[in-house]
């Protein structure tokens, strides 16, 4: 029999999706399962999408561009105009969500064997795409107690063979926020060591401060030629089964690389499109009233985790996101614990397992990633039981229940 390659033995499982057998099981057992593993949103896709797709009426659905729809294209377009970004048509390309845009950034700006850096946690996908395409992957490690910001000396992880380094802002999976300073220390670093600087900006309008949105890498000067943004438009408007996102670069002969990426696979999905196009007839209040949904969910998610003895919980600052530190050696053996073992009138809670976001070996053993992503209500009864099953779980193993509770992690700022 034939060995399979070493990429498709090293190939991570999701930690988001990793132990979704056992929530089926558990289901099958008669128990209803709060998902806040994945982030899912629950708000309605906006109307005007919806409409778009019910408007659908072409009896092919026939291939599309490669590089995406004009009307598509179009709309997005649009948006980053209106964010005062203006784009080209040459610098975008529509992908297959955000997904293809990371696997397209990492496969035009490295060769096999090369290395990305990133801060850690990280979405854990990225080490999905390294890995398939035979990228080494570096982490730079980022504090519970600091707030997941960025440390102080990056240039410590630059490595022989170095060349890019990828970042989220707003994070996933911490909600940190990047301020102006960290993101200029990237782009000083990038311009230092002739690096690419690829920012997954999904989470832009998610921000919880007062602003409008988070800081673009293309907001600063002096990057054309290095600067990649890929972006998605899953989570931005519930729009997740759609898969259509977006790559976005100044460098003409990176583009020409990702459309000859983009032919191979043909087109991004045409149906998809004609329903992001549809974003052009929301009205302004649309972002204003999502914002105000997570951050009361945030809210609710990070009072319970803070009042639980023990966790450490810094508060987000965007995203839809929060990693949680447990009094526990195993975080995920508690996942799983909370699937096979604990319920509370038929009811039970999902969580990510911290340890799926790290590229360091032991990272996040004793953290979870909790996306705030159901209405409070349902989100409140969902970590009431995760309280409740820490407690038993603790007894179960004999583990002394911390006395108080962390407020947080985070030094105020």
């Amino acid at each position: 029999m034939p060995e399979i390659s070493r990429r498709a033995r090293l190939a991570p499982p999701s930690p988001i999706r990793r132990l979704m057998p056992m929530a089926d099981q558990a289901r099958q057992r008669g128990i209803h399962v709060h998902h806040l593993n994945i982030g899912q949103p629950d708000l309605p896709t906006p109307e005007p999408m919806r409409a778009a797709l019910a408007r659908y009426k072409d009896e092919v659905i026939a291939y599309g561009p490669s590089d995406g729809l004009p009307a598509c294209r179009a709309a997005l377009r649009r948006y980053y105009g209106d964010l005062g970004i203006p784009v080209t048509d040459p610098e975008l390309i529509v992908t297959t969500a955000g997904s293809e845009a990371i696997l397209f950034a990492l496969a035009a700006g490295l060769n096999p064997g090369e290395t990305v850096l990133i801060p850690e946690p990280l979405y854990a996908n990225y080490l999905g795409f390294a890995t398939v395409l035979g990228v080494e992957v570096r982490a730079i490690p980022c504090r519970v107690d600091e707030g997941y910001h960025l440390p102080a000396d990056l240039e410590r992880y630059v490595v022989p063979g170095t060349r890019a380094l990828l970042f989220a802002n707003p994070g996933n999976p911490t909600g940190t926020v990047y301020r102006r300073e960290e993101i200029e220390r990237l782009v000083a670093l990038a311009k230092a060591h002739d690096l690419f600087l690829i920012a997954d900006e999904v989470y832009r309008e998610f921000v919880y401060d007062g602003t409008s949105r988070s800081l673009s890498l293309f907001e600063f000067p002096g990057l054309t030629d290095r600067a990649i943004v890929v972006d998605s438009l899953s989570k931005r408007y519930s729009l997740c089964g759609a898969r259509i996102g977006a790559i976005l670069s100044r460098n003409a002969e990176l583009m020409a690389a990702v459309r000859r990426f983009a032919m191979a696979r043909l087109s991004p999905p045409v149906i998809g499109q004609h329903v992001a196009a549809a974003a052009l007839e929301l009205g302004p209040g649309y972002f204003a009233e999502v914002r105000s949904a997570y951050r009361g969910r945030r809210d609710v998610t990070v009072r319970a985790l803070r009042a639980i003895p023990g966790v450490a919980c810094p508060e987000p600052e965007g995203a839809f996101y929060v990693m949680a530190r447990l009094p526990v050696p195993d975080a995920e053996d508690f996942v799983r614990f909370l699937l096979e073992s604990f319920s509370i009138d038929g009811e039970t809670t999902m969580l990510a397992p911290g340890n799926g976001f790290y590229h360091t070996p032991g990272g996040g053993a004793d953290e979870v990633r909790v996306a705030y992503v159901l209405e409070e209500e349902k989100l409140e009864r969902a970590l009431q039981i995760v309280t409740a099953g820490l407690a038993a779980y603790q007894e179960k193993l004999g583990l002394p229940a911390a006395a108080t509770a962390v407020a947080g992690g985070a030094p105020p700022r």
